[in-house]
């Protein structure tokens, strides 16, 4: 599990732009970001135990949403070749260590593509693939599409990798006018560092960031 250190003075400062101490009632969302097994499980590519340490953690938030009347939605990163999803040329070079076997497991269909088998995924719950590490920017535009017809206003992130899928959603969202709450506990990366220096910045500039005990206190609070 990450050792989160989120200074004080960053909390305090980006409160100022970002301090959402209270879930909007019908129109926040859960979105738990690319928790597949290429992240998580210890045969994949990118596995990493940070990641598998937030499974709980994700679970029981995403039990907690559903329970106030909030929507889950589950993204998967996804690779693909062809146009206009693929990504730019420059940007994956298989002949890299590593990189053909990266774009292979992302590939929908792929074993690496799925959703980590410990995931608590409902029936109810909306799982979309996504093309780029902002979801918002990806061009099947999923996401924004999901969230506008739902009339969310407000999500809540869990998932991984904190530096990247996570944060880029984080960013783009907030830049697309929805409140954001990233979750420090029930968000991973490879290394401490990482996911501390993506949350400093997010909590700067672009989310609230706030660990699970507090969410859970808001979902409550909501289903009251």
């Amino acid at each position: 599990m990450h050792r989160v250190r989120l200074p004080r003075w960053a909390i305090e400062r980006g409160a100022v732009l970002n301090d959402f101490p209270a879930l909007e009632p019908g129109r926040t969302a859960l979105v738990n970001i690319d928790l597949q097994n290429a992240f998580l499980a210890e045969d994949q590519i990118y596995g990493n135990a940070h990641a598998r340490d937030i499974v709980p953690r994700v679970n029981a938030l995403s039990r907690a949403m559903r329970a106030a009347g909030a929507p889950v939605i589950w993204t998967r990163q996804t690779y693909t070749a062809e146009a206009p999803w693929a990504p730019a040329d420059w940007q994956y070079d298989p002949a890299r260590p590593g990189v053909a076997a990266g774009m292979a497991a992302l590939e929908a269909g792929a074993p690496g593509h799925a959703l980590y088998p410990r995931m608590d995924v409902a029936p109810s719950d909306i799982v979309i693939d996504k093309h780029r590490y902002g979801a918002f920017s990806c061009p099947a535009g999923a996401l924004p599409d999901t969230l506008e017809r739902l009339e969310v206003a407000m999500i809540v992130i869990t998932g991984a990798l904190t530096n990247c899928c996570c944060e880029s959603t984080a960013r783009e969202a907030n830049m697309a006018g929805y409140k954001v709450i990233v979750v420090a506990d029930a968000t991973a990366a490879v290394t401490d560092a990482e996911h501390n220096a993506s949350l400093l910045n997010l909590r700067l500039n672009f989310a609230d960031v706030r660990r699970a005990k507090a969410v859970f206190g808001m979902a409550r609070a909501l289903s009251a």
